[in-house]
């Protein structure tokens, strides 16, 4: 699978953003507006934004390789190159006449909610995901940032895609045990390690409520 053509595109926004600035002006003016929900560390505000929108969309190209990687090892291939290509297609397509990185949040978002999908649905059935990486509150801050109504319809067209695509329940008993040991060996969970979770590693929480926050 040939993620250049992405690679390009996401070298072309984040150099058009670092001439025009456009986003952080965006982000500038939509502080006092963001969700309750959405906690900053003290300082510069929207650079934070900035830095944690540019992380999430530059790690698609490495988490869709990932998933392709452990398909390939687990002999799921078949199930799952079909949804990582429909990963690739959302950067193919543009969804609205945005451009620059704010157009690219809303692929990066469809991507990776898609690639979460199809871990929830694995842990739903071999009770392990396929790639041992939690990004949900990264997943959470992206959807609060491209707000609603737009980023529940990006959810809807994840649903659609993994509901039209991949049925765990399909595997073979034999096909789900080989899976199974495979996801859990010790060697690929600690290759996992590297991964950041970005939310963490940027500062940048979800309030969730009663005082229970998320990173």
């Amino acid at each position: 699978m040939d993620l250049s053509p992405i690679r390009e595109t996401i070298r072309e926004a984040l150099q058009e953003e670092h001439r025009s600035g456009l986003l952080a002006n965006l982000l500038s003016t939509r502080l006092a507006s963001l969700h309750p929900a959405i906690q900053l560390p003290d300082g510069n505000t929207p650079d934070t934004l900035l830095h944690f929108i540019s992380a999430y969309i530059e790690q698609v190209p490495e988490l869709i390789e990932a998933a392709a990687a452990v398909a390939r090892e687990t002999g799921l291939e078949a199930h799952i190159e079909p949804l990582l290509r429909v990963a690739v297609q959302f950067f193919k397509a543009p969804l609205h006449a945005e451009a620059g990185l704010a157009a690219l949040l809303d692929d990066a978002y469809l991507a990776q909610r898609l690639i979460e999908e199809v871990n929830d649905r694995y842990l739903a059935q071999l009770g392990r995901p396929l790639i041992p990486l939690d990004n949900t509150t990264a997943n959470l801050l992206a959807h609060q940032l491209i707000g609603e109504p737009f980023a529940n319809a990006l959810d809807q067209a994840v649903f659609d895609s993994v509901d039209g695509l991949l049925d765990p329940s399909r595997l073979s008993a034999a096909e789900q045990v080989a899976c199974r040991d495979h996801l859990g060996d010790q060697q690929l969970q600690d290759a996992w390690h590297h991964w950041p979770c970005l939310s963490r590693q940027l500062g940048v929480g979800l309030q969730l409520g009663s005082g229970t926050s998320a990173g």
